[in-house]
């Protein structure tokens, strides 16, 4: 793959299905996210629209077949916040590693420069050396670590936090 393969754009409906096949397997058998069952193509097409009323959420393609995808939302719910975006990527399991991550957040970061955001936040279920990585690359600071505060496949999981002032 070189970087002029790779098409950042828009999420759509169309791609729910193909975001909730590469989130699925991170579900089912990772505490990266600590949701305990794989939402189907309906909801994951819910979520975009949801998400894409205030914040962007991109797909990444290659060969028009979406490789992976990111998004910013709520950091947490009160007014106070609204500068402050948290954001999430994933990547299929087959192109990890191949710079389609930090293509995806490096979008998604103009984005939310674009759209007056003042910081991104990443939320990090830990052990993920790879996420962090990814975002220590993009300038990310490490704020902090909440000790077993997520509880997935009877174990509990830390969870660490990032920022980035945009």
């Amino acid at each position: 793959m070189t970087s002029d393969d790779l098409r950042l754009r828009d999420a759509n409906a169309a791609d729910a299905a193909v975001c909730a096949a590469i989130y699925a397997p991170i579900v089912r058998d990772t505490p990266i996210s600590f949701e305990f069952s794989e939402p189907d193509a309906e909801e994951f097409a819910a979520r975009i629209a949801r998400v894409q009323q205030t914040d962007p959420w991109l797909v990444a393609t290659l060969d028009d077949v979406v490789v992976g995808y990111a998004y910013a939302a709520d950091f947490r719910a009160r007014a106070a916040y609204a500068g402050s975006r948290e954001t999430t990527v994933y990547v299929h399991e087959d192109h990890h590693g191949r710079g389609v991550g930090s293509a995806l957040m490096r979008r998604l970061i103009a984005d939310l420069r674009e759209r007056g955001a003042h910081v991104a936040v990443a939320c990090i279920a830990l052990p993920n050396d790879g996420s962090v990585a990814l975002h220590e690359r993009l300038g990310f600071t490490k704020v902090g670590v909440f000790r077993e505060s997520g509880r997935k496949f009877d174990t509990w999981h830390d969870v660490g936090f990032w920022e980035l002032l945009l």
